[in-house]
């Protein structure tokens, strides 16, 4: 059986991969909570393990891979930012192309997909491979997140003082997960990103406006529908989903791994908003980390 020892178990995605973990034949080693930060002590966690999971902030989990870096036949699944674009890692979207899923299955080090970039990418790159967009086209992206998505800071702020309906954030435009929607999306323009954060605790909605006459040729929204669904065609986490509704709810996917992409538009106007919607703790990060388990492992059935 595959033993599994989750550095930083405690927090937020810690705790909800630990959860979903009872749904695999895994054993999950858990540290003295007295030593969670004693180095030796998680180096020797480590050595009794064949898959490290690294929940941790973005520095903790660059120590974390230096510390195991004497273990040669250890693996290590990192949730943080650190190691996303990082060369010699993989990128833990399994639907990213055809061969991504052999890709992980045989990676030592693998990175797990931030919460955004997996609705951003999940709606891009599939466009910008068919060619029915230019990796240069001018990208606005709009997503909103449960407050989850924030930590231990903002989930106190919003369930012990209430916290704000809805928040803008990162109007410096300098937000840390460009990068990543850039480079997996195939993107060589840099896309303008506004996340925010709603007054609920768990789900999100990436969504991506699009002039049709300002893409190339003559595309049209059953194109860009149709690519979605053959890209995700087999898929279990991901789905093309009809766009006859008038209303989506962010919250509506909480507690669950999956995500469903919609193409919303009108061919009067050329006008598209694609929809990607998730939970922010599932798919966005829990569940991905699950999905790329079972393939590290090679639990898929």
């Amino acid at each position: 059986m595959t033993r599994v020892f989750i550095d930083g178990e405690a927090g937020t995605t810690g705790l909800g991969i630990r959860d979903r973990l009872r749904g695999l034949p895994v054993e999950v080693l858990s540290i003295d909570p007295a030593k969670r930060k004693d180095p030796q002590a998680r180096l020797e966690m480590m050595q009794g393990a064949d898959l490290v999971i690294l929940c941790l902030p973005d520095d903790a989990a660059r120590e974390a891979v230096s510390l195991a870096a004497t273990l040669d036949t250890v693996r290590i699944l990192d949730a943080s930012t650190a190691h996303r674009i990082a060369p010699h890692w993989e990128y833990g979207f399994p639907e990213l192309d055809a061969g991504q899923t052999a890709r992980i299955a045989t990676a030592r080090h693998v990175a797990n997909p931030g919460c955004y970039p997996t609705g951003a990418i999940g709606l891009l790159r599939p466009l910008i491979d068919a060619g029915l967009m230019p990796a240069d086209h001018p990208i606005t992206i709009n997503a909103v997140s449960g407050y989850s998505g924030g930590g231990r800071s903002e989930i106190e702020a919003h369930e012990k003082n209430g916290g704000p309906a809805f928040e803008l954030y990162g109007l410096g435009l300098e937000h840390k997960h460009v990068p990543e929607i850039m480079h997996y999306a195939g993107l060589t323009r840099r896309p303008l990103f506004v996340p925010s954060i709603g007054h609920f605790a768990q789900g999100m909605i990436v969504s991506i406006p699009l002039q049709l006459a300002d893409l190339p040729g003559y595309v049209r929204i059953s194109d860009i529908e149709a690519c979605l669904r053959s890209h995700y065609a087999g898929s279990r986490q991901i789905s093309v989903e009809s766009a006859d509704v008038a209303r989506l709810d962010a919250a509506a996917l909480a507690d669950q791994d999956t995500m469903e992409l919609r193409v919303h538009g009108s061919e009067t106007w050329r006008h598209v908003v694609l929809t990607a919607r998730l939970d922010n703790l599932g798919k966005g990060a829990a569940g991905a980390a699950l999905q790329n388990v079972a393939i590290m492992c090679g639990l898929n059935s």
